[in-house]
């Protein structure tokens, strides 16, 4: 850690440096993140505005569908204008404010995330290991207050880091070798220990890991359901419903997992490779996720197909 002479309690700015080793390279990587940002936006808009207008859709699973394809809107929002601004117009500057607002959105969008993809898990075990009871379980009520739970939840964990990253008096190095904010990286320009902000965001960090292991047990639940089905119909139509879900699951965890493990541990890594792993988390999924939906599950694509071929539907 840096500790020169000069400290200031909360600097004016900070500069992102976007992907360190690559900046001869930036603005043709700006490409790729500016067509996957315009899959997200579109991609999600469309995933809401079907579910909105087709009554048959107001079903449990695509109400949690919407929840996830807002909570991807703000992700991808959150992040990819400022990696373009990087990588294009070499717009590193980001006032404290902003840097703070962008960290917070960016972990309050990824709880959500995670707990969503949960509840979603819990919402496939219900559908095939209690077919019969799903309509009486999962009534608007029941959620009504699952949304809740899912926001109280999110902010409760992740409102925190704003009062862990106030608190410290920051270096004069004000260099974040990023393309955005996020807790751990502001947290070591700080020249104070930064022991509580490590110990919370494993705290943080295993919150999500209880989410995967809710999530693990779903299945195995919905595995052991679907193997005493009498009929391998039966078996591959219950596997189906569950396809999109879990493709979706492992293009979220699997990036997480990688940026998580290589940020505290792969310290022989090369750190372009932290930061592209660590994109990849933010920013692949809101773009992945409305594909997989919007591919595997029957009545989403074939109402965006009606609206796209009116006279063929």
């Amino acid at each position: 850690m840096l500790h020169p002479n000069k400290t200031q309690f909360h600097p004016s700015s900070f500069l992102l440096m976007g992907i360190p080793g690559l900046e001869d390279v930036h603005i043709w990587i700006g490409f790729p993140f500016f067509a996957v940002y315009l899959i997200a936006l579109l991609g999600n808009i469309t995933i809401l505005f079907v579910i909105q207008t087709e009554r048959s859709l107001h079903q449990p699973m695509f109400y949690f569908l919407a929840m996830l394809a807002f909570t991807d809107l703000g992700l991808s929002t959150a992040t990819i204008p400022k990696m373009l601004g990087i990588f294009w117009f070499n717009l590193r500057e980001i006032v404290f404010g902003a840097c703070i607002t962008q960290m917070y959105t960016i972990h309050i969008c990824t709880g959500l995330e995670s707990v969503v993809l949960t509840v979603m898990a819990i919402d496939r075990y219900i559908a095939i290991c209690n077919p019969l009871r799903y309509s009486m379980i999962l009534t608007n009520k029941v959620i009504a207050i699952l949304g809740i739970v899912i926001i109280f939840r999110t902010l409760l964990f992740v409102t925190p880091f704003i009062f862990f990253i106030l608190r410290l008096p920051f270096c004069e190095v004000r260099i974040i070798p990023h393309t955005y904010c996020e807790h751990m990286g502001l947290a070591k320009l700080s020249c104070a220990s930064i022991r509580v902000n490590v110990i919370y965001g494993l705290i943080a960090f295993s919150v999500g890991y209880l989410d995967l292991s809710v999530i693990g047990f779903s299945y195995v639940q919905i595995l052991r359901a679907v193997f005493h089905l009498p009929s391998w119909d039966a078996r591959l139509k219950a596997l189906s419903t569950c396809g999109s879900h879990v493709c979706v699951v492992l293009a979220f965890y699997l990036p997480a997992l990688f940026s998580c493990m290589t940020h505290r541990f792969g310290h022989s890594i090369p750190h372009c490779i932290h930061i592209l792993l660590a994109n990849l988390y933010v920013v692949v999924p809101p773009a992945l996720n409305p594909i997989i939906y919007g591919v595997r599950t029957k009545q989403i694509r074939e109402r965006v197909l009606g609206m796209l071929n009116p006279k063929s539907y």
